[in-house]
């Protein structure tokens, strides 16, 4: 009997592990460019409202509008583009009066346009990156988890300590499953006590969605997907339009298309591409690519 329990602890435990591994490689698919698969549900998601243009997006946020260097990964001593001239978040000075050492100027400064900055996703991967990729994830964690214990109902703080989690996962995997995994286990955490302070939060509920979308067939979440990217497009439909809006009808296609369902997938897909007619990922879609 106890050879059995142990049996049925380890083959859930590889579960578990399977799942986490799975979510983590595909959080690649957040920039826009992995082919999904998807299932049924009892109507297609077609935007009620009449198509617009991207005409009225902002320059500063549309998708080919160079990212300011924000941070740079050699000398790492840009300042931050957003709120000059005002006085910095309360939220972000604490950050570098509590600690026992000064918070990294660098450090500080991309928190700062994590939280306040109108950076839109893929500006807020490539900061992530540049901090990684400068060596400097570990410490913009551990303030961020600082910022969050002082200020628990913050809704922002909680999105951005979920990505920087995501980040450091991704390149953890899938070398090291078990820390990647824990990581992306914490950084949902993240997402859903953000979502329960901030139901509207579009960064949550996306990048938490799009994770979830990963997970084994087995796991029964396609249903779930369908249902939050479902929401997001309500959402969305209720904001001027941004092109990173168009991520999420490619996702919802593609969760579709993995659920066997073509036609709602293609209706998805359509759908999206009336609102943004420049975006690659839904074309391609289109073309059968």
């Amino acid at each position: 009997m106890k050879t059995q329990i142990r049996r049925c602890a380890a083959k859930h435990e590889r579960t578990v592990m399977k799942t986490l591994i799975y979510s983590i490689l595909g959080i690649a698919l957040i920039a826009g460019g992995i082919t999904l698969a998807t299932q049924v549900q009892k109507k297609p998601l077609v935007p009620s409202t009449p198509p617009r243009t991207e005409a009225a997006v902002s320059p500063a946020m549309a998708d080919n509008a160079p990212l300011p260097p924000l941070v740079t990964t050699t000398a790492f001593s840009q300042t931050v583009t957003a709120n000059t001239g005002a006085a910095k978040p309360e939220v972000v000075r604490m950050a570098g009066e509590s600690g026992v050492k000064p918070v990294d100027p660098a450090i500080k400064q991309a928190i700062e346009s994590l939280l306040t900055a109108p950076l839109n996703h893929e500006q807020r991967r490539d900061l992530l990156k540049q901090l990684n990729a400068a060596g400097k994830i570990d410490e913009t964690i551990s303030e961020l988890q600082q910022l969050a214990a002082g200020d628990p109902h913050n809704a922002n703080i909680a999105t951005a300590l979920g990505q920087a989690n995501l980040e450091k996962a991704q390149t953890l995997m899938p070398s090291d499953a078990t820390e990647g995994g824990i990581l992306a286990m914490q950084a949902v955490k993240s997402f859903d006590s953000a979502l329960s302070d901030d139901p509207a939060n579009w960064e949550a509920r996306f990048t938490r969605t799009a994770i979830l979308s990963h997970y084994p067939a087995e796991l029964n979440k396609g249903q779930e997907v369908v249902d939050q990217f479902s929401q997001l497009i309500d959402q969305q439909e209720k904001q001027p339009p941004q092109p990173q809006f168009a991520k999420t009808y490619a996702l919802l296609g593609d969760q579709y298309q993995k659920l066997g369902n073509s036609e709602y997938a293609q209706a998805t897909w359509q759908a999206g591409a009336a609102l943004y007619p420049a975006d690659a990922t839904l074309r391609q879609r289109l073309a059968g690519q």
